[in-house]
């Protein structure tokens, strides 16, 4: 807050000014010993104004008589007089200082329920904006004004406004705590290093703050660290995740259409399936039919033999009687049907029939899956680049072999030659569409295979990473493999490749590798993003006194079934 300026106009009849108005602070009004605006002030013989009730107690509890301000001596007390001057003007400040207060106060807000009011407001209680450590009273903008532009009151501790102010107070002694028992780590008041703590190692507040905020410092460091590991971490994540939805993307496009052949397959299984139950199922209903036809046949004669029985017994017709007697005694011709039967037909064994018919169907679709037999007719023809090549490096005519040789050979040192690394490009360059090449690396040890950019440096140590334009994967100690994308990423493979395929899409942004007697993915670089000419990148590594000393072998793609 910027310090109050307030306009006085005054009376000429009551002081005499040259001018009628004047540009003053609060602090040209301001007694130094009470630290308010003057009242009765007078003027000392040094020129310095004070509240007359204020010099006066002060003379007399200090001798000599000596001024607070510039500690002047006088020998004898000055005879004080008020400054009419200074005392009306002083008036005046105050009365437009209250009228300032009061328009304000109305544009303040009113403490609502769970805000911390102004201890000093009386009637309506305005929200408190600080709360004042010293006074353990909360002001609002009004009443905070002292606190921010007398001297005296400057010094006190100002901190957001919370309520409980007498909680900052020493419970037993009913002092400010103000200091900080060490021994005991607790704050305590003055009155309680001369009993409870007597002895303890007790520093102020503000001491033991600024020891506690270097603590902070440095555990804010740590977490800083923290922070910026986890972000590191996370987007280590981000993309692993990227890759990952490459490849799900990729592997989603194939699976739907395996799972889409797969559904017609097994929903036209499932159709035979019911059509042979139902077919079953009709085939008993049409026997069950037939006999229960034949057997309402019988029951309707039999019925009707009964009726006519049943007629003939109640004849009073003797003679009729006899006479239709031998024809109606016995029952009429039926079938025996003793041994006839509808038994359920057997389903045993049908589902389990589709079922095995499916798995046939499945495992001839997934023969038709493999990825490899996919980019494998993207096959370049790819040559070593002699130009390229570390001094080390032994090519062999044709330039599809390269291993490393003990020798360093004396050659041109051209801009395109590695002068530290052991590696080699291929005289080809692609800058657009698909290509794949194949390179055998059965019997050794360490090995480096990849893509490369054009304008990557070719001198001094590299560091294989996609941010330093190299795409590749690597073998160390015999069986560690890892693809260093950015922070290396450890490959678990199943099998050692005695022949790895490499398969680049240019415009997807992918760089794929393949354990080629496997026909199984090793890793896959996604969301590439090539501007510049790519190259077939070769490092045979060391020869490791022999160990290492298989070559390198570009080998024709012989297309899996």
């Amino acid at each position: 807050m910027t310090k109050q300026h307030i306009t006085f106009t005054f009376n000429p009849q009551t002081v005499n000014m040259s001018a009628a108005s004047c540009l003053l602070t609060e602090d040209q009004f301001q007694c130094s010993i009470c630290l308010d605006v003057f009242t009765d002030p007078v003027t000392i013989p040094c020129g310095h104004n004070f509240c007359k009730t204020c010099i006066t107690k002060h003379w007399d509890i200090n001798a000599p008589y000596k001024c607070p301000n510039c500690n002047d001596i006088f020998y004898t007390k000055p005879k004080l007089q008020v400054n009419r001057f200074i005392s009306e003007m002083a008036a005046q400040f105050r009365q437009s200082a209250q009228q300032k207060a009061s328009s304000s106060s109305s544009e303040q807000q009113v403490s609502k329920p769970g805000e911390v009011p102004c201890d000093d407001c009386t009637g309506t209680k305005l929200k408190a904006l600080k709360s004042c450590l010293v006074c353990l009273a909360s002001y609002c903008e009004t009443h905070l004004e002292p606190h921010l532009t007398k001297s005296g009151l400057k010094r006190h501790q100002l901190i957001d406004p919370v309520e409980n102010l007498e909680g900052r107070m020493c419970t037993k002694h009913d002092k400010l705590l103000e200091l900080f028992c060490k021994t005991d780590q607790m704050c305590v008041c003055m009155l309680c290093t001369y009993s409870d703590h007597q002895g303890h190692s007790v520093v102020p507040l503000k001491e033991e703050c600024e020891g506690k905020k270097a603590k902070l410092g440095k555990t804010d460091a740590e977490i800083q660290q923290m922070i910026q590991k986890r972000r590191v971490k996370i987007e280590e994540m981000k993309r692993s995740v990227q890759l990952s939805k490459k490849d799900a993307d990729r592997e989603i496009a194939a699976g739907v259409q395996v799972f889409r052949a797969l559904k017609e397959s097994v929903e036209r299984s499932q159709a035979e399936l019911m059509d042979t139950i139902k077919e079953k199922q009709r085939e008993t209903e049409k026997q069950a039919e037939g006999f229960i036809k034949e057997l309402e046949q019988e029951i309707s004669e039999l019925e009707k033999r009964s009726s006519e029985m049943e007629q003939l017994s109640q004849s009073e017709d003797h003679l009729h009687l006899l006479q239709s007697f031998p024809s109606l005694n016995s029952a009429p011709p039926t079938k025996d049907w003793t041994g006839v039967s509808i038994r359920p037909p057997s389903y045993e064994g049908t589902v389990v029939r589709a079922v095995n018919q499916l798995e046939e169907t499945l495992s001839k679709l997934m023969k038709k899956l493999p990825e490899l037999k996919r980019v494998q007719q993207y096959a370049v023809d790819v040559t070593l680049d002699p130009d390229t090549a570390h001094p080390n490096l032994i090519l062999s005519d044709d330039g599809k072999q390269v291993k490393h040789g003990d020798v360093k050979k004396k050659l041109p040192d051209n801009p395109k030659r590695f002068d530290y690394c052991p590696c080699v490009f291929a005289k080809q360059s692609f800058s657009s569409g698909r290509f794949y090449y194949e390179v055998q690396v059965k019997e050794k040890t360490e090995w480096d295979l990849g893509v490369a950019t054009e304008l990557i440096n070719r001198k001094g140590e590299i560091k294989l990473s996609p941010q330093n334009g190299y795409w590749t994967i690597w073998l160390r100690n015999k069986n560690e493999y890892k693809a260093p994308a950015g922070p290396p990423v450890s490959l678990s493979l199943k099998h050692q490749p005695e022949k790895v395929g490499v398969f680049v899409d240019y415009e997807e942004g992918l760089v794929s590798f393949y354990d080629v007697d496997a026909a199984e993915l090793i890793y896959s670089f996604t969301g590439c993003c090539f501007t510049q000419k790519l190259y077939p990148y070769f490092s045979p590594s060391n020869n490791d006194g022999g160990k290492n000393s298989a070559p390198l072998i570009i080998s024709p793609v012989n297309h899996t079934e």
